[in-house]
């Protein structure tokens, strides 16, 4: 599965050995999504690619991830993993607020042409809703 967003928050790296005696990893980040209601996703990097794809708080991301779920005394949780990370390229300063929401360019480019009429106001709606 894939999701584009913006890195809102980078943890701390968290590190540790398990029981067999194996050192383990893990950064997490939390990604909010670009578009009318965004929505704030937590996920984490384990392991090698925690290293693999270092993300700061800003970057532009599409993550690619799947989705864990696992019971622990009765009780299920579930997490993002994280298995790759593209960070957008460079975008032209003009197009780089508007192409995310944020204030206007100040040179918007072109005047878009205006709207095509498709008949007459005074004519009674015929649609059904």
């Amino acid at each position: 599965m894939e999701i584009k967003g913006k890195i809102i928050v980078a943890l701390p790296e968290m590190s540790g050995t398990s029981k067999n005696g194996n050192a383990w990893k893990k950064r997490e980040y939390v990604l909010e999504t670009i578009e009318t209601y965004p929505k704030k996703v937590h996920f984490d990097f384990f392991g090698e690619r925690a290293d693999q794809y270092p993300l700061n708080v800003g970057d532009m991301v599409t993550l690619s991830f799947d989705i864990e779920s696992r019971e622990y005394m009765g009780r299920w949780y579930t997490s993002i993993r994280g298995w790759k990370a593209e960070k957008e390229g460079a975008a032209p300063a003009e197009a780089t607020p508007a192409a995310f929401g944020g204030a206007p360019a100040m040179n918007p480019g072109p005047a878009m042409p205006p709207a095509p009429s498709f008949g007459g106001g005074d004519q009674a709606d015929d649609l059904p809703f």
